[in-house]
């Protein structure tokens, strides 16, 4: 504990780490669920609750230490809308992908043999339990599309957690806030998911890609037509993030009031805002 005390950083990455690691461990294991029982055992419906409910547990695992970013693309748009340290962008984005890599291992191995069973080649057809493709492989949508789909996507991703998040805009209190956040990603998931699977998250992507890579599926990094798709989700949920911040940050806090005090916007507040405190004035 007094290393941690003495290097905060540390304990932010492993807390960025055993968040990430967790939300992937729901996430995966529901659509490895899903596909290896061929439906018997869940739907569309079940991934995205399941996969919003890891976004719930990975908060609240890491919120009080690193904030919960979970996500590179919530992590760049903090650093370039609120204080985060661009220093702590690259650190941060490691751990993130590092702890979805590990929870798809564990995937990986607590569901091999199903996966066997259905898929002995490991092809597109069990993918999908690690990584996203564009219309969800069963379908064809061009990487433009798919692009298009995760910078929209992960936009409404970071307007909402900015709004959820900001005390001055009627945030929930800290033990809701988690919950809230997870109701976002099952929306979004419900409303989202047809075009590129609702990735919104480069790390929730690339480290079960990865995983899978080395695991057996040597076309992971490639769509079910066999051209490269591994960046876009990467690239879109970056675009877009800046994008949702952006909105948020010059179409609604702008016109805020300010609290006598405040909390960084972005992460989960730590206590409800004061609603007898007057407004001092308006961004």
């Amino acid at each position: 504990m007094a290393t941690l005390a003495r290097r905060p950083l540390v304990g932010e990455l492993v807390a960025e780490f055993l968040g990430t690691l967790v939300l992937i461990l729901f996430g995966t294991a529901v659509v490895a669920q899903v596909v290896t029982s061929k439906g018997d055992l869940g739907d569309h419906d079940s991934i995205a609750w399941a996969w919003g409910l890891g976004v719930v547990f990975g908060v609240y695992t890491a919120a009080r230490i690193s904030g919960a970013h979970l996500n590179p693309a919530v992590t760049v748009a903090l650093a370039a809308f609120r204080d985060f340290e661009w220093r702590k962008v690259l650190p941060y984005s490691v751990a993130q992908v590092a702890g979805a890599f590990v929870a798809a291992l564990i995937v990986r191995a607590g569901y091999a043999e199903a996966i066997a069973t259905i898929d002995p080649k490991h092809t597109v057809a069990t993918q999908g339990i690690f990584s996203t493709l564009p219309g969800n492989g069963a379908m064809d949508v061009s990487h433009g599309s798919a692009l298009l789909d995760q910078i929209i996507g992960t936009a409404i991703l970071l307007f909402l957690i900015l709004a959820v998040t900001d005390t001055r805009n009627s945030a929930p209190v800290a033990w809701m806030a988690p919950f809230i956040v997870g109701l976002i990603v099952v929306a979004i998931g419900m409303a989202w998911g047809t075009n590129a699977g609702y990735a919104i998250n480069p790390a929730r992507d690339l480290g079960p890609r990865l995983a899978s890579f080395i695991t057996g599926y040597q076309t992971a990094f490639e769509d079910q037509n066999g051209a490269l798709y591994f960046w876009v989700p990467i690239v879109g949920p970056i675009v877009g993030g800046l994008l949702g911040a952006a909105a948020y940050v010059h179409l609604v806090e702008r016109f805020l009031p300010l609290a006598e005090e405040e909390t960084e916007v972005g992460e989960v507040p730590t206590e409800a805002p004061n609603p007898h405190s007057e407004a001092q004035s308006v961004r």
